[in-house]
C-alpha cells in the first residue's frame, strides 16, 4: 500500500538521520542514553523529598533558637527566592517573627532541630549519589565523606541565608543580582561537585555540569518570583497548610530534577567530543570501592 510504503521510507530516512547524527556527534547518542535509561527523575524526586524534610523542621529550628538578625536575614530571602506577598508571606512572618509563644516555639524549634540533625544527612546523601551517578562512581567511603556532608550542608544553609541580598546585587538591583547569582551559583555547584565526589574527578571536568545547573537554577529562580506567590496563596486559600506543603515540594521536585540532569549532562558533555578534546580529559580516576565501608 502507498501510505505504508511511504512509511517505511521516512523510518529508513530516520534511522539514516540518526545513525549520521551518532557518528558525527556521539554525544547526543550518550545524552540519550543517560537520560533514558538513568532513572534520573525517580533520583532528582527522591533528592526533593529529602530536601524538603530537612528544610522545614530546619526552618523551625531557626525560628526558635536563631538570633533575631538571622531570623530577618533569613525571612528576607525566602522574600527574594519566592517573591512571597499576601497569605503566604503572613505565614512566614508567623514563624519566624516575634509573635509566636516562646515556650511554643521553644518546643518546636527542639523536636525540629532533632527532625533537622535526622535527616540533614539524608539530604547530603542523595546529593552525593547523584553526583557519582552522573560519573558512574562507586560510593565513597563513610570515614571519608561523613564531614563532608556535614561541611556541605553548612555551606548551603549558608547560601540561603544569603539569598536576598546576592539577589538583589547586595542594592544594586537586578542588574547586577542576576550575573552575580549566576556566577554564584556555578561556584556552589562546581565545589558541590567536588566535595561530594571526594575529589575523584578533577576541577575542569566538573565545569560543565556547574554551568548547565547553574543556568537551569538562575532560571528557576527568576520563574519562582513570578509564579510561586500566586501559587502558594491559592494553594493556602484552597487547602491551607497542606497546599502549601504540596506547591513547595512540587517545586523542589522541579528543582532537584533540573540539578540531576544538568550534572549527568554535564559529565557525558566533559567525557565526550568535542568537549573533551579542549577539557583533556582522559576520564575520572575511579578507585577501587571498600566493600566494607560503604554509605
Amino acid at each position: 500500500m502507498p501510505g505504508r510504503g511511504r512509511t517505511a521510507a521516512w523510518a529508513a530516512r530516520w534511522r539514516r538521520l540518526r545513525a549520521s547524527a551518532e557518528t558525527r556527534l556521539p554525544v547526543l547518542s550518550e545524552v540519550a542514553n543517560r537520560l533514558l535509561g538513568g532513572n534520573l527523575l525517580d533520583g532528582g524526586t527522591r533528592l526533593a523529598a529529602q530536601a524538603f524534610l530537612a528544610a522545614v523542621p530546619l526552618l523551625f529550628a531557626v525560628a526558635a533558637f536563631a538570633p533575631q538578625s538571622v531570623r530577618d536575614q533569613l525571612r528576607d530571602s525566602l522574600r527574594a527566592m519566592f517573591g512571597l506577598s499576601g497569605r503566604s508571606d503572613v505565614e512566614l512572618q508567623q514563624i519566624l517573627g516575634d509573635s509566636a509563644d516562646a515556650e511554643l516555639r521553644e518546643t518546636t524549634g527542639a523536636v525540629g532541630l532533632v527532625v533537622a540533625l535526622v535527616s540533614a544527612t539524608s539530604f547530603s546523601r542523595a546529593m552525593a549519589r547523584i553526583c557519582e551517578r552522573a560519573w558512574a562512581l562507586p560510593k565513597s567511603r563513610t570515614r571519608v565523606a561523613v564531614w563532608r556532608w556535614v561541611v556541605w550542608l553548612m555551606v548551603l544553609v549558608l547560601a540561603v541565608l544569603l539569598q536576598g541580598p546576592l539577589r538583589n546585587g547586595f542594592g544594586a538591583g537586578l542588574w547586577l543580582g542576576v550575573p552575580l547569582y549566576f556566577l554564584v551559583s556555578t561556584g556552589v555547584w562546581l565545589w558541590t561537585q567536588h566535595l561530594l565526589l571526594v575529589g575523584r574527578v578533577p576541577w575542569r571536568l566538573l565545569v560543565p555540569g556547574a554551568v548547565l545547573a547553574a543556568v537551569a537554577t538562575s532560571a528557576l529562580g527568576l520563574t519562582a518570583r513570578l509564579y510561586m506567590p500566586n501559587a502558594l496563596n491559592r494553594a493556602l486559600a484552597e487547602y491551607g497548610s497542606l497546599g502549601l506543603v504540596l506547591t513547595l515540594l512540587s517545586w523542589l521536585i522541579v528543582v532537584c530534577a533540573a540539578i540531576t540532569f544538568a550534572f549527568t549532562i554535564g559529565a557525558v558533555l566533559a567525557q565526550e567530543p568535542p568537549l573533551s578534546h579542549y577539557l583533556e580529559t582522559k576520564g575520572p580516576s575511579v578507585p577501587d570501592p571498600d566493600p566494607h565501608e560503604t554509605t
